[in-house]
């Protein structure tokens, strides 16, 4: 194992400097045997107060800096975490479990975003529109929104923070983060290596805290705050949009899924079922754009069941630092717990397990296939963040995309068909942000990221992902003669 220790800390980082506020500390588990990797010092609200005012006096310096001075210490910062790659997947492994595989590619994904919105912060353009009149002139410009407020989850603790922070970074916006207390490890590294970076104090800040909702609640009615980043359930990112609106903040807001995964009649079954594979089981299935539900056409459907039931039969589970393992712990026991009643309530609905249903143990969970899945079943409503497929069947096109579009949610979706034209209807009628046509890993720093209906709104990545950091500003010059 590589040496990762050097990159352990045990306090927030608040104004350029690793400081708590209260002497209690929370203890960090490991997920794949619940054994300690390490403790942290506790804060609250009183440490939040000072971050955000650090970073309100930081505003206008940061701001005034040009886009190419905050270009070159967002690369710096890209350089440090790409340079300590091993060390960080090995940390995020710890605490979240997911093979070291995986580990390493998120932290090459989570530092793309830094590299490409060091390169947007000097594309941050306006315009100039023709004049209403002979003497006056129209210009339009961007400017940063402010201080920024960042909330992220555990299942990618990494990227979570970086794709929400690199373009509020290089537009001129001071951040305040608050990582999941389950991952907070892999959040205290970043902050080390920003620290490294050279961003000026109160440029970048990070608070470890149990309390969630406190500090949710905290940022959002702050006046000093312009912008709240949140990515979890829709929920909490339903409350926080209540939270906000005293305030009328920003937000961006990226919220649950119910991922449909469409198999035609024409499709490349084979290819399908890699694409599945790839999807469905990243993470043990805990990511907020993995398959929730596999919908196929009635005339292929027995042949990709057995076709992807024996594909997962072959994936190996255990702890994400063994060789070889592809599918970690799920994140705790009431992770587990949850997966198996959708088993239950499945089984209970005429749902055929043929493969896995039961907890491996108290930190593990067999990868399950369910076939003749129906629409009366928990998971066609809710996520399930889980090792859990279940297979429905469909006939028509038109059926398909109804039972695909039957959901609150609206995030990423995915189709498997050999036909352009049947590729172009559907993801035109599909109700999400995102469709992969033939592909399952769709997440790239160059693409706008995000979802419709509950699944949140605004976009994450891409050139687009700057813009929800800016304000516009019209500029009309008069006495033009």
């Amino acid at each position: 194992m590589t040496d990762y220790k050097n990159l352990l800390f045990d306090k927030s980082f608040v104004d350029g400097e690793w400081v708590a506020e209260f002497e209690e500390k929370l203890d960090v588990k490991n997920p794949a045997d619940g054994s300690s990797i390490g403790s942290i010092y506790n804060s609250g609200t009183g440490l939040l107060q000072n971050a955000i005012e650090a970073a309100h006096r930081a505003f206008v310096p940061w701001r005034e800096k040009t886009a190419k001075e905050r270009q070159a210490v967002l690369e710096k910062w890209f350089s440090l975490i790409i340079e300590n790659k091993e060390a960080i997947a090995t940390i995020m492994t710890l605490e979240c479990g997911k093979p070291l595989t995986e580990s390493r590619g998120e932290v090459d994904y989570g530092a793309s975003f830094i590299q490409w919105f060091a390169e947007e912060a000097k594309r941050v353009y306006g315009d100039v529109i023709p004049g209403f009149s002979a003497d006056r002139r129209v210009v339009v410009i961007r400017q940063p929104i402010g201080v920024v407020g960042a909330l992220t989850p555990w299942n990618f603790p990494l990227a979570m923070i970086t794709r929400k922070v690199a373009p509020a970074l290089a537009v001129g916006c001071p951040v305040v983060i608050r990582p999941s207390e389950e991952t907070p490890f892999t959040a205290l590294a970043l902050a080390k290596l920003a620290q490294e970076a050279g961003f000026p104090a109160g440029v970048f800040n990070l608070i470890v805290s149990d309390e969630p909702a406190a500090i949710g609640e905290f940022l959002c009615e702050s006046e000093l705050v312009s912008k709240i980043s949140f990515t979890g359930s829709t929920r909490v990112g339903q409350l926080l949009s209540a939270q906000s609106a005293s305030t009328l903040k920003t937000l961006s807001l990226e919220l649950g899924g119910n991922a449909p995964f469409l198999v035609f009649d024409d499709a490349d079954i084979d290819a399908a079922v890699k694409g599945a594979i790839a999807s469905k089981f990243r993470n043990a299935g805990q990511t907020c754009v993995c398959v929730n539900r596999f919908l196929v056409q009635d005339s292929v459907y027995d042949e990709f069941t057995r076709k992807f039931t024996e594909a997962v039969s072959q994936l190996k589970v255990g702890n994400g630092l063994d060789e070889g393992v592809q599918i970690g712990p799920l994140i705790n026991k009431k992770a587990i717990d949850k997966t198996k009643s959708f088993v239950e309530d499945a089984k209970e609905k005429g749902g055929k397990i043929i493969l896995g249903g039961e907890p491996i143990d108290d930190y593990f969970f067999q990868p399950t296939v369910i076939s003749e899945a129906t629409t009366d079943m928990k998971f066609a409503k809710e996520e399930i963040f889980g090792p859990i497929a279940p297979i429905f069947r469909f006939h028509t096109d038109e059926e398909g995309v109804q039972m695909a579009n039957d959901t609150i949610f609206g995030l990423a979706s995915y189709i498997y068909t050999g036909s352009v034209t049947r590729s172009w209807k559907i993801s035109e009628a599909l109700e999400y942000g995102m469709v992969g046509i033939n592909e399952g890993i769709i997440s790239t720093e160059v693409a706008p990221f995000g979802g419709v209906k509950y699944s949140g709104k605004g976009r994450e990545g891409s050139k687009y992902g700057i813009d929800d950091y800016t304000e516009l500003k019209y500029l009309c010059f008069g006495g033009v003669k």
